[in-house]
């Protein structure tokens, strides 16, 4: 028999080598590798044309919320503070309560000036129709002393023609010399009389003058105004309006339904007037502040509708929203000391502007959110504004 001098190579059972048959194996599976990512490719583009093109997104975004801070309007001592801190309050429940001693006695002072402020203008009122019935009175006597007057000077003149008439009848002894001495007499009585009535006269005249400028005096005060809008009665008024809102004051009360925040204020403690006491968060009225990138936020506008998750619910809780408006300027802008880049080693550092949202509130009702806890943002911005 004759000797193989040389091994022959493998084959399959279908007479192809089995290298070869490797090697389309292979072929195969890159192919399929590659019409996959292909596939990936082509998916992941029609999905950037028609959703992700039209979706910015960011994880810096916090909640917020306009806070209330409870400060007192008139300073004294405290008597209650019914709430504490994380308690649940509704608007107008009673947060603190500030002895009212003081504003009670103020009250009272401020009732008892207004009752006399009232009764001042009231007779005011009645002395102003009292000093016109005087003027009246007044002028009614100098009608009498003009009327006197005119009686004393006709019985001046009658005086006096009776004189004259005596005078000239005396040197031929018709008239007696005592009849002459009379006549005389009564002229100088009718002078006096005139004299008299002119004065009296001139003295009415003076009153009726004092009693119209009195009179005009008193008018002054009331003049063109009631008991309630005579301004004593009104500056009254505004002082007992005052002493009754201190008093109202003196029990302050939640302006909102939220949570308390902050309490620092204790039973007895004298608070000053604006010394903050604690804070009400307003759980229903949250928002959202997101800051996105500058290069996010060509196509965001107010109006465009936001997705919400909180990291306190996960992913399976979502928030629906707004966006009701995109900040004025960057953190840094508005910092207290702004960033200088006018320097050699500049570095650009891409910015964020801070873009409000405003929630649901019937999402924020479900699942209550507090201030501060971190949230993802995505605004749809194929949305309408």
């Amino acid at each position: 028999m004759a000797n193989v001098s040389a091994a022959e190579p493998s084959t399959t059972s279908t007479g192809v080598p089995a290298h070869a048959d490797q090697s389309n194996l292979r072929q195969r599976l890159f192919t399929g590798l590659g019409g996959v990512v292909a596939v990936a490719a082509v998916l992941y583009a029609g999905w950037w044309m028609m959703v992700g093109s039209h979706h910015v997104e960011t994880d810096d975004a916090y909640v917020g919320a306009d806070l209330a801070s409870i400060t007192p309007q008139v300073s004294g001592a405290v008597l209650e503070t019914p709430v504490s801190d994380t308690q649940a309050v509704k608007a107008g429940q009673v947060l603190v309560v500030i002895d009212p001693t003081d504003a009670q006695l103020a009250l009272a002072q401020a009732e008892a000036d207004y009752a006399r402020a009232v009764r001042h203008v009231r007779q005011s009122l009645a002395t102003t129709d009292a000093a016109g019935a005087q003027v009246a009175a007044r002028n009614a006597d100098l009608t009498r002393a003009k009327a006197q007057t005119m009686v004393a000077q006709a019985d001046l003149a009658r005086a006096k023609l009776d004189y004259q008439r005596r005078e000239a009848l005396s040197a031929s002894g018709a008239v007696s010399g005592e009849e002459l001495s009379n006549a005389r007499t009564a002229l100088r009585n009718a002078e006096a009389s005139v004299a008299a009535a002119e004065a009296a006269q001139a003295q009415a005249v003076a009153d009726v003058k004092v009693s119209q400028s009195q009179s005009a005096a008193q008018a002054a005060l009331t003049e063109g105004a009631g008991v309630d809008d005579n301004p004593e009665v009104r500056a009254a008024k505004a002082a007992l309006d005052t002493a009754r809102i201190n008093l109202d004051r003196t029990k302050l009360r939640a302006p909102f339904d939220g949570l308390v925040a902050r309490r620092n204020v204790q039973i007895g403690q004298r608070v000053a007037v604006g010394a903050p006491l604690m804070t009400v968060v307003p759980l229903n009225q949250a928002y959202v502040d997101a800051n996105f990138k500058e290069v996010q936020l060509k196509k965001v506008h107010v109006g465009q509708a936001v997705e919400l998750t909180a990291d306190l619910y996960g992913s399976g809780v979502k928030y629906h929203g707004k966006v009701v408006g995109v900040g004025g300027g960057t953190g840094s802008a508005f910092a207290l000391i702004p960033a200088q880049n006018a320097t050699g080693n500049w570095i650009k550092v891409v910015q964020r502007l801070p873009v409000r949202i405003a929630i649901d509130p019937k999402d924020l009702a479900a699942h209550p959110l507090r201030v501060g806890l971190s949230v993802k943002a995505d605004i749809d911005t194929a949305s309408e504004n």
